[in-house]
């Protein structure tokens, strides 16, 4: 089995995400490995207009950016100073941006969160992590809540 060196983790700010982030610091402790943590902003989507159809228009509002990696950050400084951690912004569809981040950093494993959303929400929102898992270049750990296996602190 080859060693886990790069762990890529999907960060939304929810409390699955970050349940899954300290998930992956105990993979990151257990293989000495380095941690991507990816923030993804999704550019707003305009309805389809006459004349031009429809219209994305890419979130570069520079204080939802600045906001997101000083969140990101905040988050990276509450992981064990031992280990190695790099912060990332990336714009578009979160899906496409981690599978892309995944293959552009040579991670060994995505650990991403799943909300678990069935039913009409699921038909609705999709499932990022699914998504995921259906196109990443590695492989994927999805967790979902309750997280069993290793023990973390709260």
């Amino acid at each position: 089995m080859e060693m886990i060196k790069n762990i890529l983790v999907p960060i939304d700010f929810s409390d699955y995400s970050k349940n899954a982030l300290r998930y992956a610091v105990q993979f990151a402790k257990k293989f000495s490995a380095k941690l991507f943590l990816v923030y993804v902003v999704e550019p707003m989507i305009y309805p389809a207009d006459f004349s031009m159809g429809q219209v994305a228009i890419p979130s570069t509002d520079i204080d939802l950016h600045a906001r997101a990696k000083e969140e990101l950050n905040n988050l990276a400084k509450t992981i064990d100073s031992s280990l190695q951690v790099e912060t990332l912004i990336k714009t578009g569809k979160p899906f496409f941006e981690i599978n892309d981040t995944a293959a552009e950093k040579d991670a060994d494993l995505i650990i991403i969160a799943t909300h678990g959303h069935t039913g009409v929400e699921h038909l609705l929102f999709g499932s990022t992590a699914e998504k995921v898992v259906r196109k990443a270049p590695c492989p994927v750990l999805t967790l979902r809540e309750p997280i069993k296996g290793f023990q973390f602190n709260k």
